[in-house]
Order: structure tokens, then sequence, then C-alpha cells
């Protein structure tokens, strides 16, 4: 057991964190300047709120850093509190990418990427150190294309953790602990979720949780309808960080953070008897199981962000907190 799944396991998921913050690192550096005031700017309204919400977190690749960033410009007065609920409901559509690009299932193009971006990087660094580009003005273009080189580099290994990850499917689909767990979820898709809220509040990334799942999923080692309930547990694991950062915050701060929970633990209660049903429309979509949970995720994420959306236009919640 310790050969065949904690170590790819272990291994997998250090190499799919690396690739994660090497591309938040690369895409905050290159949009991060500009992020603070593209939130200030474009949420008026709710509505505005969702649509940059959305943009910003499929641009960074992270929901948390967003949430994180929403109550850092709340605390310091820059943003009141009704302006981060559309921004909230965003953050839960745009996370959607990673898991959709996840479940195309294009492992096999990570190594290629990795060395291409690789080359990109060195080539863009050994212009800039040796001033071949110094009489020209193509040299302030090298700065963006390095970015682009080190945050393709970042997803190259996502993908890579993610097959290593997915290659404990076999041996696991053979542990007593994974059979129980199987049983359990058959009496009562509670544990599905539960499973999937615990593993993602531990790990810090519902990516990575959902991944392994498509992984179990494609040997058929689990029901279509548990991986959607893990699906629904990870979208709440995912407010751990957020309330994390609230801690210490003002009362403002704290309210991002509230908002955060109550949308996603909500959407989770509401669609828990409707999990067959999402499945269901999943698979109507697609026909590969990786693709199928990505989009039952996406169809949830997209379903309570619009659901929730008019409740954000409510006097109580526009006031100025």
């Amino acid at each position: 057991m310790f050969h065949t799944i904690i170590v790819p396991l272990v291994l997998g998921f250090a190499v799919f964190m690396a690739g994660m913050k090497l591309m938040e690192m690369a895409l905050n550096r290159w949009a991060g300047p500009y992020l603070s005031g593209v939130l200030r700017r474009f949420t008026a309204t709710p509505l505005h709120g969702l649509a940059t919400g959305t943009a910003t977190t499929a641009v960074l690749q992270s929901s948390t850093a967003v949430t994180v960033l929403s109550i850092g410009l709340v605390n310091a007065g820059l943003m009141t509190f009704s302006r981060t609920l559309g921004i909230v409901l965003g953050t839960n559509i745009g996370t959607c990418l990673t898991t959709e690009l996840i479940g195309l299932q294009i492992g096999r193009i990570a190594v290629p990427l990795l060395f291409a971006a690789s080359a990109a990087w060195l080539l863009t660094a050994t212009a800039g150190e040796m001033r071949l580009l110094a009489w020209s003005r193509a040299e302030p273009m090298l700065q963006p294309v390095r970015l682009l080189a080190v945050a393709s580099a970042g997803f190259a290994l996502i993908l890579i953790g993610i097959t290593t990850m997915q290659s404990i499917g076999p041996a696991m689909q053979s542990s007593d602990m994974f059979q129980w767990f199987l049983t359990q979820s058959k009496s009562s898709i509670l544990w599905g979720v539960a499973a999937g809220t615990l593993l993602t509040a531990a790990v810090h990334s519902s990516a990575a949780v959902i991944g392994i799942i498509m992984g179990m999923s494609a040997i058929g080692a689990m029901p279509l309808e548990v991986s959607v309930a893990v699906v629904l547990g990870a979208n709440i694991g995912t407010c751990f960080t957020a309330v994390l950062a609230a801690i210490g915050s003002s009362k403002a701060g704290r309210y991002v953070a509230l908002s955060h929970v109550v949308l996603n633990v909500a959407g989770a209660m509401l669609f828990l008897p409707l999990i067959p049903l999402l499945a269901n429309l999943s698979a109507a979509i697609s026909d590969t199981p990786a693709s199928q949970i990505a989009h039952a995720q996406t169809i949830f994420n997209i379903a309570c962000s619009l659901l929730a959306l008019p409740l954000c236009y409510l006097p109580a919640l526009r006031l100025n907190r």
C-alpha cells in the first residue's frame, strides 16, 4: 500500500501543488498590478461583480486568491462588502476552468509542453541577460512572454501531478478502506460529500481532489453519483482557506468569508437530492467519466451562482458594511 498508493499520491500532489503555485505566481505577476483596480472599478453591481470575479479567477486560476484579495480590499476600506457579493459568485464559476481542462484528458501533452515552456523561458531569459534586444523596443515584451512560459510550465506540472495521482486508481480500488467507503456511500451519499469536504480542507485544493476522483472514475472504480457527491463536498471544503483569511479581519471582511461559506454550503445542500439528476445531465453531455465530473462541477457552480445572484440585490445586503 505504501509504494502503490502513498508514494504516488504524495509525489503527485507535490508536483500538482508546485504547478499550481508556479502558474498562480506567473499569472499574478502578469495581472496582479491591475487586479485591485479592476475589482474596485468593475463591481458596481452584483452582475458586474459576477462577471469580474469569473474572469479574474479564470485568469489567475485561483478562486482562493481572488476571495482573499477581496477580503483584504474590504479590510483596507478600498471596497465595500456589497461589492464583493458578485465577486464571490464569480469565483466559483471561474475556478471550473481548471477542472474542465483536466477533464479533457490532455495529460499526454504535459511533457512536451513542459519542455517547450522551459525552452521559451530559457530563450527569453538569455536574451534579456545578454541584452540581445536592447537596441529595439522588443525588450519590454520579453516579460509577458517569460511569464506565459512559466505559467505554461506550471500547467504542465499540474497535468503531470494529476496523472501521477490518478495512477493509484487500481491499487486504491482493491484496498479494504476504499471498498468500505463505497459501501457506506451506497447507504448514504453524504459520505461522498463529507469525503470531498475533508480532503479539500486538508489539501487546500479542490482541483487536486476532483482530479483524483476523475482518475478513479476513469477506471470504473467509483460510481458517477458518488463522484458528484465528492465534487459538492470539495466546493464546501474550498471555503476553509477563506475562513482562515478572515480570522482577525474587520466585520466586513468576515462577512465576505461568510458569504462564500453560505453560497457553497447552501448550494451543496440544495443539490444534494438532485445528485442523480446532475449525474445524468453531465453524462448526457459527455461520454468520458472525467469530463462528466468536470461538467457536473461546472453546472453546479453556474446554477448556484445564478440562483444566488438575485439575492445580492436585496437592500439588506446592499448596505455599505
